[in-house]
């Protein structure tokens, strides 16, 4: 192991930090991180229970019924009750919801394209290169 290998960790992770920073800056509404991300996990996996979102996020019960109020009075989601237990709530991403996730889908992609094609070749080579291992860091 190189002996600085602590400080080239902490380069990449700030770098990576901001880099992210940058892309959730570029939002279709003043959602807060928590809400959008309630968002697009309800566009993939749209119907599912309060207690599903709120484990997905790694929130508490109450903490998710506040975000789902909030995005309820907006409507960007919608609760109805489940189909085969009337006991329980499903949550569902309105129209509206898709919309904003679209507009803000258009946003970020629009501010990254412009910075990647500002880099050389070579840079966004290394870039592409570099795509799978990230992917990877994040997924673990």
């Amino acid at each position: 192991m190189r002996e600085d290998a602590e400080e080239d960790d902490e380069s990449l992770r700030l770098a990576i930090q901001k880099l992210a920073r940058r892309v959730r800056g570029y939002r279709g509404d003043e959602l807060g991180d928590g809400q959008l991300s309630v968002l697009f996990q309800l566009d993939r996996v749209d119907g599912m229970s309060p207690a599903d979102l709120a484990s997905g996020e790694r929130v508490t019960r109450p903490s998710m019924n506040r975000t789902l109020n909030a995005l309820e009075r907006r409507g960007l989601v919608a609760r109805s009750a489940h189909p085969h237990d009337a006991r329980r709530v499903t949550v569902r991403i309105t129209d509206t919801g898709r919309a904003l996730l679209r507009e803000t889908r258009r946003l970020r992609a629009q501010w990254f394209r412009a910075r990647y094609l500002a880099l050389s070749p070579e840079e966004q080579e290394v870039l592409l290169r570099a795509a799978p291992v990230l992917r990877k860091l994040a997924d673990e």
